[in-house]
């Protein structure tokens, strides 16, 4: 029921991108309302990679997981995830990666029903500011991890040598 994209572009490159978005066990860490995630399999096949995860999503009283199988496409620098369990009906869900110079486009698109009609209606009227979030959350942490070692490397470059 809910659908949305967004496109947002973040000084990084795509491929540093792509592997925050496949770190699915790192999102409790810097996701709004993502409790716990837990990754089941990983199989790099080469031009692909599938992942089937976990993921609980809550906030106060509400807490619920479902699992979602993850095909990252190399060759086309995309993710696409679909839900194979828990609480949504349906989800669809893909990430488009392109390089623009030193920065990076990330094109998200989602559309997904809860089985739970009452959750699905209060989930359509907060959906916005919620994909608004998420889509800030993964640009932070790109900017948190990747500018500390840009700064670290200018702060190394330009240290003068000891002279005794």
């Amino acid at each position: 029921m809910p659908e949305a994209s967004i496109k947002k572009e973040i000084p990084c490159s795509k491929d540093k991108l792509i592997n925050i978005v496949l770190d699915i066990e790192k999102y409790p860490e810097f996701i709004p309302w993502c409790r716990d995630s837990k990754i089941y399999s990983y199989n790099d096949k080469g031009d692909k990679i599938e992942i089937t995860a976990d993921l609980t999503i809550g906030k106060s009283f509400f807490n619920e997981t479902y699992k979602s199988f993850v095909v990252y496409d190399k060759s086309l620098d995309s993710i696409q995830v679909t839900n194979h369990d828990g609480p949504l009906k349906y989800l669809k869900n893909k990430w488009i990666f392109t390089q623009k110079g030193r920065n990076s486009e990330v094109d998200f698109y989602i559309d997904f029903e809860l089985k739970n009609k009452i959750l699905n209606l209060f989930m359509v009227k907060s959906f916005d500011l919620g994909l608004k979030k998420i889509a800030d959350a993964f640009e932070k942490r790109a900017l948190k991890l990747f500018n500390k070692i840009k700064n670290l490397l200018s702060i190394l470059n330009k240290k003068k040598p000891l002279i005794y």
